[in-house]
């Protein structure tokens, strides 16, 4: 695709990015041209209108890449396409509808290429409002749970990890942070513990913080050599033989039932989480905003504003 200037707005970068795309002409007569039948997406943008709304998402998504990360070049999700399914798993965790984060993905492939990118879920209209548990729900549900989904519950509550993150939690010698990112120095703090490593959502990874009487439990899982794991599609590495993923998030929601006759789902823990680090923080005499940037980053997120969502 053609490189713009460093100063170029991200819209025409978008629209710069969109034009070769552009093909003016009825999309049934390209459909019947190339042979392509059913609801098969030609690779091609057939009407202004629709130009115009691709190219606002995806200068959209070149203004993530500038405030996250300080990059200016729409091109980038071009050269790293796992920076597009992050922005992806960021615009679905701040409740963007289906039909927004279905159009934003197309957008993105025709940089990154066609289906390129997993489809991002968006949250259903119950959870956009408050998923977060009290701790005395949280042990209730523990209590009708088996000794390892309790103690994959205890882990992801404390360290606030999505479902998938229990498989590829690792020691600190065995992974490190993603280095391309600016780590704030004040992370956990208050709190005291072992530092271990998750991959998130883009291949992400970051340090999280269990108390260590959690750690030891943890360590009774300890592998003697890494293996390869598939959950949902996605194959991780993982060091415990604890697990995680899908049948940990079902088996959380089925016990939750049984203890509170509902559930928010497991993601809901990362909602505690940040609700209990957020009021830790800021009886710490942490400024809002502050307290707002660090707990974002504990959770896996650059942009502070997506904590917004969790303190509903």
């Amino acid at each position: 695709m053609p490189r713009f200037g460093k100063g170029k707005p991200m819209v025409a970068q978008a629209r710069g990015a969109l034009r070769p795309f552009l093909s003016l002409t009825s999309r049934h007569d390209a459909k019947q041209a190339a042979g392509i039948r059913g609801s098969r997406s030609t690779g091609r943008i057939h009407s202004i209108g629709t130009f115009s709304k691709y190219a606002g998402a995806l200068a959209r998504a070149g203004e993530w890449l500038k405030d996250v990360f300080g990059l200016r070049q729409i091109q980038e999700f071009k050269l790293c396409p796992a920076l597009a399914q992050q922005y992806l798993a960021d615009r679905a965790e701040l409740g963007i509808g289906q039909k927004q984060l279905d159009c934003d993905r197309v957008a993105l492939e025709f940089l990154t290429g066609k289906s390129s990118l997993q489809r991002e879920q968006a949250l259903t209209a119950a959870e956009r409002h408050c998923r977060a548990y009290t701790s005395a729900q949280i042990a209730l549900v523990i209590s009708h749970q088996s000794k390892i989904n309790a103690t994959r519950t205890e882990i992801a509550w404390r360290a606030g990890l999505r479902a998938h993150e229990l498989l590829t939690i690792c020691r600190t010698e065995d992974a490190v942070a993603s280095a391309h990112r600016h780590w704030r120095a004040d992370r956990f703090f208050g709190r005291s513990g072992a530092r271990y490593v998750v991959t998130g959502k883009g291949g992400l990874r970051r340090e999280v913080l269990l108390p260590i009487d959690l750690a030891e439990r943890l360590e009774t899982y300890r592998l003697d050599a890494p293996r390869t794991v598939k959950d949902r599609g996605i194959f991780y590495e993982q060091y415990y033989s604890l697990g995680g993923g899908n049948a940990w998030s079902k088996s959380f929601s089925e016990a939750s039932f049984r203890a509170l006759r509902r559930s928010h789902g497991a993601h809901g823990l990362r909602h505690t989480y940040a609700q209990e680090r957020m009021l830790e923080l800021q009886n710490r005499s942490i400024d809002y905003y502050e307290a707002r940037s660090i707990v974002a980053q504990e959770l896996g997120h650059f942009r502070s504003d997506v904590v917004e969502v969790y303190l509903r």
